[in-house]
């Protein structure tokens, strides 16, 4: 415990759990009150309907702030690396930064536009989250391979690349199916001529999301090292 009191690494430890947390409450509940099917039904159909789905708003909303914090420190954390050795692009930190914002804003229009309301708005916001969010990974692990060995050890690279690689093979099918479901409704039939593609697209849109969830916990040792302050200048 006397670990995570050092530096900002409780910052990714509260986004992980309370993104994880996000996720599995919406889908308990959903299918405690069988607003939903038990095997894979989409993300999103775990939050289509109250009060699930006035849980999810909520949470995801603090998930997002709680990850545009973690994606900036750890932009702030790579430009002072780079000060120092030259070692990582600041347009690359940039291009990061940036990839990490919009993943963040997709949440939060997934979260307040729901699929049985505003399907367009919400399938741009979750096609924004997983593009950006995945983009960020890989952007990420080149970071990483530039700045090594600063910063995080060998392992925390390689499981860096480990799960930017799940990732990205995950995201393909995710939205490739996905153009072959026909949205019904929120309960699917083992017979029904779409119900493969719906099972796949489901089952690696749960991949990705958790994938990109955990590539923070990755952040835990380099948030360790640093800290960050807040200057107040009063001018006249």
């Amino acid at each position: 415990m006397q670990g995570f009191k050092q530096g900002l690494c409780l910052l990714p430890v509260f986004l992980v759990i309370c993104s994880s947390s996000t996720f599995i409450i919406s889908y308990v509940i959903a299918v405690f009150r069988h607003d939903v099917d038990v095997i894979f039904p989409y993300i999103s159909d775990t939050a289509a309907k109250p009060p699930e789905s006035c849980i999810f708003g909520l949470m995801t909303f603090i998930s997002a702030c709680a990850g545009i914090s973690t994606i900036y420190v750890r932009y702030k954390f790579v430009e002072r690396l780079s000060e120092d050795t030259l070692v990582a692009s600041p347009c690359l930190n940039k291009m990061a930064l940036v990839l990490g914002m919009l993943s963040c804003l997709g949440m939060c229009i997934v979260a307040t536009f729901q699929e049985t309301t505003v399907v367009e708005v919400h399938d741009v916001g979750a096609l924004l989250f997983f593009v950006s969010g995945v983009s960020y990974t890989i952007v990420q692990v080149v970071l990483s391979y530039h700045i090594y060995p600063y910063g995080s050890s060998s392992c925390v690279f390689r499981a860096r690349v480990v799960i930017a690689v799940l990732a990205v093979l995950a995201l393909f099918p995710t939205v490739i199916c996905a153009f072959f479901v026909t949205p019904t409704t929120l309960h699917r039939h083992t017979d029904d001529k779409d119900y493969p593609f719906h099972l796949a697209s489901a089952a690696c849109e749960w991949v990705v999301a958790f994938s990109f969830v955990f590539f923070f916990l990755t952040y835990i040792d380099d948030f360790k090292l640093f800290t960050l302050h807040v200057r107040t200048e009063l001018e006249g």
